[in-house]
């Protein structure tokens, strides 16, 4: 069976950069206080998937907003199960690929249900922060997805780093994920009391202007429960911090391959970038700019370390390709 075709792939990339918009769009939505712009939370099939009852909200900023994350989210499950029905219709000897797009498929779906449980509990920073812990799956699918129809791929050995390295870099990854959950629940604490409260009453809030000290203390746990939850959200970055430093080091040094190491120069400047707009979302008490701008840049470090721990991982060949068949040499993208 013929490799995926240049039309998939193109499709494949298109839903992955989807993926990320749909992301950033989430964090408007956020921003500007759009949650529940399509209803208050009980308002049952009312609030979702209907918009205030309507299936085309009216020109409210609040319920255009949110219902323009909605409609993002729906371009992005069709162009998914567009590929998981191409992988499978077409690309069947390639177990990996299809299963990944099926995955992709249920986890779309399941995005979907929990947006609506996240509207309908009053945006609870539970669900907030499963909603966009998700997402992140989701856009890694997507990278494997990508990788994975690229013909040269299919089969090549993979970038030889060692499983110490590999191990770092899949803790790394890790570390950076549960940076990025645990801001999108110190994120939902800005509707903490919901109705009648103060947006700068969050968590963002908790330490102060003041980092990397907190309160005139370095962490100080137990104070209170939203400086706990800013708190958590800072050692998970730290120790993030840590992990992707030494995983760069080891990278440059080792060189497993001209791709890995590209990844860990670019995942060098995203964490410097990284830090530094966090730092400045609590030095100059969160702008709006800064705020979508600390998502965008976690979003592009994570997919940058997962497309780094990729290539250290070989894709697998088609069922049907021949025994003793030639191998493309190590991949370097």
């Amino acid at each position: 069976m013929s490799p995926p075709t240049p039309g998939y792939r193109r499709l494949a990339l298109i839903t992955a950069l989807a993926t990320f918009l749909l992301i950033l769009v989430g964090g408007v939505v956020r921003v500007s206080d759009s949650g529940l712009g399509c209803g208050p939370a009980g308002s049952g099939l009312n609030g979702w998937p209907f918009c205030n009852g309507d299936v085309v909200p009216g020109l409210d900023l609040n319920s255009v907003i949110e219902y323009s994350h909605r409609l993002l989210a729906g371009i992005v499950g069709v162009l998914m199960i567009f590929l998981a029905v191409l992988a499978f219709r077409r690309y069947r000897s390639h177990r990996g690929l299809v299963r990944a797009s099926f995955a992709a498929v249920g986890l779309v779906i399941a995005q979907g249900l929990l947006g609506a449980a996240t509207v309908e509990k009053d945006l609870d920073e539970g669900l907030v922060a499963s909603h966009l812990g998700l997402a992140m799956a989701l856009l890694a699918l997507m990278a494997y997805i990508w990788r994975a129809s690229k013909p040269e791929n299919l089969g090549a050995q993979a970038a030889d780093g060692g499983p110490r390295f590999r191990g770092l870099s899949i803790a790394a990854s890790g570390a950076i994920l549960c940076t990025i959950v645990a801001g999108g629940y110190m994120a939902g604490t800005q509707n903490y009391g919901r109705a009648d409260y103060q947006l700068g009453d969050g968590a963002h809030h908790a330490c102060g202007k003041q980092f990397p000290t907190c309160n005139g203390d370095f962490l100080p746990f137990g104070e209170a429960r939203l400086v706990d939850i800013h708190l958590t959200h800072r050692v998970f970055m730290y120790l993030a911090s840590i992990l992707v430093i030494t995983l760069i080091v080891l990278a440059v040094r080792r060189r497993p391959s001209p791709g890995v190491v590209r990844n860990a120069w670019i995942a060098a400047g995203l964490l410097g970038a990284q830090v530094l707009v966090g730092a400045l979302n609590v030095w100059l008490d969160e702008y709006e700019a800064l705020i979508l701008l600390h998502l965008a840049l976690g979003t592009l470090l994570w997919a940058t370390l997962v497309g780094l721990t990729l290539q250290l991982y070989r894709v697998p060949a088609p069922r049907e390709s021949p025994a003793g068949a030639s191998r493309p040499s190590a991949v370097t993208a």
